[in-house]
Formats: C-alpha cells, sequence, structure tokens
C-alpha cells in the first residue's frame, strides 16, 4: 500500500493534469483532480519491461505477436472469468478511436443510438459526429444511488427503431458496476429488437471490494454474438500516454466489418511501448491491482465520510468501480456556472463540470480519486473550507 502513498511530481512532464493548470484555470495554485489518469506509478514489472525495451535502442514496425494476445485471454480469464479467443481481438489506439469505429461500421447514417445519461461526454460525439442520431435513456437517481429505468429503456429501443446502444459499464460518471439481472435484462431487450451492443469496459479492472464485473458478453453465447467490447489496460495500469487497447468481437461478419474500418482509417498497428506495456501488465500485474482496488476502496470512504461529517450541502455518492467520485452540490443551490466558478475560485481545486456529461449531470461535479492521500486530503479540505464558508454566509 505504501507506493501508492508517494507523492511523484507531475509537473514538467507535459502532463495534461498538471502542466495545463494555468491554460484551464487561469490560476496556478488549482489543485487538479479532474482528468482520468492516475497520480500513481505503474507496476515496477511494467517499468522494467519498458526500460529493457527502450535500452535494445531500435523502434521499428512492431506486431502485437500471439504472445501478447494470450496476456489479453488470460487476464480476461483470470480476472472476469470470460472466455475468449485470440482472433476476436482488434488492437486499436484507445477506446474513443473504437467507439468512432464501431458506429460507423456498424451502424448506418440517420441511425438512433442509446446511450444511459448522464455519462462519459465523447459518448454523445462518437454519435452526433457521424451523422447518427442520440437516444437518452437516463438513469434514474435514487438517493445515493443510480439505477436504470428499464421501462422507458424498451419504449426509447421501440419507439426510436435504436440499432446500437452503447453501454457504460463500470459506468463513467455515477460509478455503477452494473449487476448480472441488470445486464441480463439489457441484453434481453435489445435481443428482443435487434440492437447491437457496444460495451465500453474500459474501466472494468478498477472494482471496488465486494463489487464484481461482469462482462456484458459473457453472459450468454447470444449476447457475445451481438456485443462490441472495448477494452483497454490504460486506465488500468495508468498507461494512458502508451495509446494502447482492443476490441473484443465474436461475431464475425461484424468483426470483418470493423476491422476493415479501421484499416481504411489506417489504424493497423500499435506503438511498441504500447505493446510491451501491455502485456507486462496484463502477465505481472494482478497483485498491484488487488491492492490498487483496496486504496482506492479507503479513498473512497475517506472522502465520503469527511463531507458527510463536515459539509451539510456535498456529498459523495458511494461508487462501486473507477476512481471517479460523483459529489453531489445540488444543495447548494447554484447554477451549473456559479457551481464551476465556486469550485475553481473558491475551494481552488479542478475538477470535472458535471454538466459535461448531460443535462443530468447538473448539480454535481466529478473528483479524481487516484491520488496519494496527501494529495486528496488537500484537495478535500480545500473544498469542505470553502463550503463551510459558503453555509455560514
Amino acid at each position: 500500500m505504501e507506493e501508492f502513498q508517494q507523492y511523484t511530481p507531475r509537473t514538467g512532464t507535459r502532463s495534461v493534469k498538471w502542466d495545463l493548470i494555468e491554460d484551464f484555470y487561469q490560476d496556478k495554485d488549482v489543485l487538479p483532480m479532474w482528468v482520468a489518469d492516475m497520480d500513481f506509478k505503474t507496476p515496477q514489472a511494467v517499468t522494467d519491461a519498458l526500460t529493457s525495451r527502450v535500452e535494445h535502442g531500435i523502434f521499428g514496425y512492431t506486431i502485437p505477436d500471439q504472445d501478447v494476445k494470450e496476456s489479453i485471454t488470460g487476464w480476461l480469464h483470470d480476472r472476469h472469468g470470460w472466455e475468449t479467443e485470440t482472433d476476436w481481438i482488434t488492437f486499436s489506439p484507445g477506446v474513443i478511436p473504437s467507439l468512432h469505429m464501431i458506429i460507423q461500421s456498424l451502424t448506418e447514417i440517420g441511425d438512433n443510438v442509446l446511450i444511459q445519461t448522464p455519462v462519459y461526454p465523447p459518448f454523445y460525439s462518437v454519435v452526433k459526429d457521424h451523422g447518427r442520431h442520440i437516444v437518452k435513456n437516463p438513469l434514474l437517481h435514487k438517493e445515493d444511488r443510480y439505477e436504470i429505468d428499464f421501462e422507458d429503456f424498451e419504449n426509447k429501443i421501440k419507439d426510436n427503431q435504436v440499432t446500437m446502444f452503447i453501454l457504460c459499464n463500470p459506468h463513467n460518471p455515477v460509478g455503477r458496476v452494473w449487476t448480472k439481472q441488470e445486464l441480463e435484462e439489457m441484453s434481453r431487450i435489445c435481443r428482443k429488437h435487434g440492437v447491437k451492443i457496444a460495451a465500453d469496459e474500459i474501466h472494468a479492472d478498477l472494482i471496488l471490494p465486494p463489487n464484481k464485473h461482469i462482462p456484458i458478453a459473457s453472459l450468454s453465447e447470444e449476447t457475445n454474438q451481438q456485443t462490441v467490447t472495448c477494452l483497454s489496460p490504460t486506465k488500468t495500469f495508468n498507461l494512458a500516454g502508451l495509446q494502447a487497447s482492443y476490441v473484443i468481437t465474436a461475431n464475425k461478419e461484424d468483426k470483418k466489418k470493423l476491422d476493415k474500418h479501421f484499416k481504411n482509417q489506417g489504424m493497423m498497428m500499435l506503438n511498441t511501448l504500447g505493446i510491451t506495456a501491455m502485456e507486462a501488465a496484463y502477465t505481472h500485474g494482478s497483485d498491484w491491482v488487488d491492492a490498487l482496488t483496496e486504496v482506492l476502496k479507503e479513498h473512497r470512504d475517506y472522502v465520503i465520510q469527511r463531507l458527510e461529517n463536515e459539509t451539510g450541502s456535498v456529498r459523495a455518492l458511494p461508487i462501486e468501480g473507477t476512481y471517479l467520485l460523483w459529489l453531489d452540490c445540488s444543495q447548494m443551490g447554484l447554477s451549473q456556472t456559479e457551481l464551476k466558478k465556486f469550485m475553481q475560485k473558491e475551494a481552488r481545486v479542478g475538477l470535472n463540470d458535471g454538466a459535461s456529461f448531460g443535462e443530468e449531470g447538473r448539480g454535481f461535479m466529478r473528483l479524481n480519486l487516484a491520488a496519494p492521500m496527501s494529495t486528496l486530503e488537500e484537495g478535500v479540505t480545500r473544498i469542505i473550507k470553502a463550503v463551510q464558508t459558503f453555509e455560514q454566509s
């Protein structure tokens, strides 16, 4: 656990989170707790593999060979009980590029695509940018938990002739890890109406105990054939800058269409160091992830308890997965513009604007937990002091 509490300065590394503070907030003293990467070093086994590869000194065209593919299928089997095959894998520089490719290759211009809001902002653009239309199935906010409105889910699919559903599991930003029963019901409705599922499961390994991630494609062969799953080690092992991800597609016709689209866009190869890091992480990183998720659980509980004990108008939802905490600030009675300004100017913390996840995110902000406790404590204390002053005014 000690390795997760060591502070490593990131300024001067061209870090989006740390080196663009003044550009984003016009204040170099704002503490950045927004963008979804971690302030933890990647596992030593990954660093060692990268160091060894760098010392070789030649970085020509590099293939993700059978060993790399088997590190992926082995990880999915050992971590999630999901039996996959290496020829189901399509490599990609990232989940967002993958979603763009999926929308373009497996839907048609003018099609309607269902998303569950509030949700990760690129879900909107990957649909709208390609002439498809968004249909929203808003999640139901019930006190400290979000649930799926299944009646609305099916009605929206029927009434709008939806052809694809983009699933976020674990859900970003609300932190739900969908249960087997919830996944089965979504899959049943999609099968009934001929709807393909594009599953963004990039946070699949970041599950806070005792919750468990279930890949929706693992439910049954029928669901497997209707689903395309996007995954990556980059969130899990803090490798986002190496841009290495993959898509799992069991349906041969869908994979053929998807691979053709990737090829047409010139996305046929990963970078050398991304391949090296992926294999090392999936081969040697299991114990590190177990330790990480315990730390994230402790950090989640710390923030929840402090906000509950020391403020009356801001609370954190008890997320089940991811390292992104959804803060309910609605009791402050501020407009979203005022709330953003308050967190930036009064609390001096850089958080994600809840409204960027959709209208349903108004009154919320998103906070990144994945930092040493010293950083987290400083950020939470800043928020609490500012809120206490606001409440007393």
